[in-house]
């Protein structure tokens, strides 16, 4: 089954073993590297500017919302995830967006069958998302929370995750304990969609080289 993306992104999507899947994605699959670099865009400059010099990654991504360099932020859901709740493959239950940002994925997959958890590590954001969305018809059905993904332990695994540029936002040494956290909050039957840019080498901070759109269901 393949999905028609916006240019600059390569649609692949497959099944197999979430446990082994993503954590081969993430010891950096190269395939067609330099697809869609997005390190022209002038704001992408100034958010690897603000991330240049190391420092808490937390403090980077408060500074970038508080300074409105968000070049991530399409200002409405992602294509293919208004596409997928269209189409109504999406799995029902629970899903989670890791980094949501403003949120626009979270409220565009909620649903009486589908509530969302939207994770932020950055508080504006989760502010800024609470701000616009909190009064909307499908309120009840999404909630917005500050914390660290890598160290966040939720009350019970999700259905579905979606990861729209988390992945390739993180430095590559994150990678593995990113397969890890995903594989661990995923239910046994769970599925992870993946939208990720193809970057050339070097593409330094807050924009490392990433591999590919997927879409995978695990089996344990």
């Amino acid at each position: 089954m393949r999905h028609v993306l916006p240019a600059g992104r390569r649609a692949v999507a497959h099944r197999g073993v979430v446990s082994r899947g993503v954590r081969a994605a993430a010891m950096g699959s190269s395939a067609g590297a330099g697809a869609g670099d997005p390190g022209g865009n002038p704001t992408v400059g100034r958010l690897r500017e603000i991330f240049r010099g190391g420092g808490d990654a937390a403090d980077g991504w408060e500074k970038s919302w508080e300074t409105g360099v968000t070049p991530w932020d399409l200002g409405k859901p992602t294509p293919i995830i208004e596409h997928l709740v269209k189409s109504g493959t999406l799995p029902k239950g629970r899903a989670l967006v890791p980094g949501c940002g403003m949120g626009y994925d979270v409220v565009a997959l909620a649903s009486p069958e589908r509530f969302v958890v939207g994770l932020e590590i950055s508080n504006i954001a989760a502010v800024k998302a609470k701000q616009w969305s909190s009064s909307l018809p499908n309120a009840d059905w999404f909630t917005f929370l500050v914390a660290d993904f890598f160290k966040w332990r939720p009350s019970e695994p999700f259905d579905l995750i979606f990861d729209y540029t988390f992945f390739c936002a993180l430095d590559p040494s994150m990678r593995l304990a990113w397969a890890d956290t995903v594989s661990r909050l995923l239910k046994p039957d769970g599925e992870l969609i993946t939208l990720i840019y193809l970057l050339s080498e070097g593409a330094g901070a807050a924009g490392f080289q990433g591999c590919l759109y997927g879409r995978q269901r695990a089996s344990y």
